[in-house]
């Protein structure tokens, strides 16, 4: 997250005057079971017929507000299962676990049964302090694991399934710009059960690692103008999804999802732009379909704790184009 982007961003969006989310009238603390609101929101506001952009076939979309806590803000990363089981980091160490609400038709029209905690330390309290607590990367390893990588004070963590408090794992021997680090984080099964791999916001620059060896640089990730790298996750065959995102006061929020092929060649994109519904996504998670060879992606928005930015959920199922 960048803080001048987020600055502009709000005063932007103040300016035209969109409206505020919802928040309690006075500051709440994390609550370990909250009731989230989600409302609809079209993929084009401008014409509420828009149903895909190119491959991507728009599979519902939300605001996520909360009345009961103050802490529903700034999600930066995001996992789905195929059960519907959502897990969500943001950027002031907080745990967001809950379940997305599927239509007859697979249409995302809710998020239910959610629980909002604080990610500990390693002594098993609470993180204390903005430069300890800025999450922003997470990886859901196969056995339920859960690592995060931070930012300003770049690391990355285990948080076991079990519950036990947390242990330092390899992260890159990089030195990092303040507040520009390893947004991206993800599993990297094809290399093991105990592989992952991270990127760089503001270079593009991937490695590597796994829980017992250190990291080794891999490919950059091109990046336009503007652009910063954000999050990733691995595709089946071989594939690979990049969420870029770019901000500035005359286009306002435009993101870029790419899928390469094992090679790095682009296979497919969706750009989010102006007039379609789009806000500081930060956070992609994916679900293969099995049946069919598609995915359904997943992005969630980090609205920096803004009234005039929102928290979005939406989904896109894609299909390979033929012959790629």
């Amino acid at each position: 997250m960048r803080p001048l982007a987020a600055a502009l961003a709000a005063l932007l969006l103040a300016a035209c005057g969109e409206r505020a989310a919802e928040q309690p009238r006075a500051p709440e603390p994390a609550n370990p079971a909250i009731e989230i609101k989600a409302r609809a929101v079209p993929l084009n506001p401008v014409d509420p017929t828009q149903d895909r952009v190119g491959n991507f076939v728009y599979a519902g979309g939300l605001a996520l507000t909360s009345a009961q806590t103050t802490r529903l803000h700034g999600l930066s990363d995001l996992d789905v299962l195929a059960d519907g089981r959502l897990i969500s980091v943001g950027d002031e160490g907080d745990l967001l676990k809950a379940r997305v609400v599927l239509d007859g038709a697979g249409r995302l029209v809710g998020a239910t049964d959610a629980r909002l905690t604080a990610l500990t330390g390693l002594d098993g309290k609470s993180l204390e302090g903005k430069d300890n607590r800025d999450s922003e990367g997470q990886a859901l390893m196969p056995n339920g694991d859960l690592l995060v990588s931070f930012e300003r004070h770049d690391r990355i963590w285990l948080y076991p399934a079990d519950g036990t408090p947390p242990r330092p794992v390899p992260s890159p021997d990089a030195k990092f710009p303040f507040n520009e680090g390893m947004e991206a984080l993800a599993p990297d099964p094809a290399r093991g059960p105990d592989a992952y791999f991270t990127g760089a916001e503001t270079t593009g620059r991937t490695w590597t690692c796994t829980l017992t060896t250190a990291c080794a640089e891999g490919p950059t990730v091109p990046l336009s103008l503007g652009f910063g790298l954000v999050a990733a996750r691995r595709l089946p065959e071989g594939r690979t999804a990049w969420l870029l995102r770019a901000f500035n006061p005359i286009t306002r929020s435009v993101i870029d999802l790419r899928i390469t092929d094992a090679d790095g060649r682009v296979v497919d994109r969706m750009e989010l732009r102006g007039p379609l519904t789009v806000d500081n996504f930060e956070g992609l998670g994916v679900v293969p379909d099995k049946t069919g060879g598609g995915v359904r992606f997943y992005l969630i928005s980090d609205d920096n704790f803004s009234k005039s930015q929102r928290t979005l959920l939406l989904a896109f199922d894609w299909k390979p184009p033929a012959g790629r």
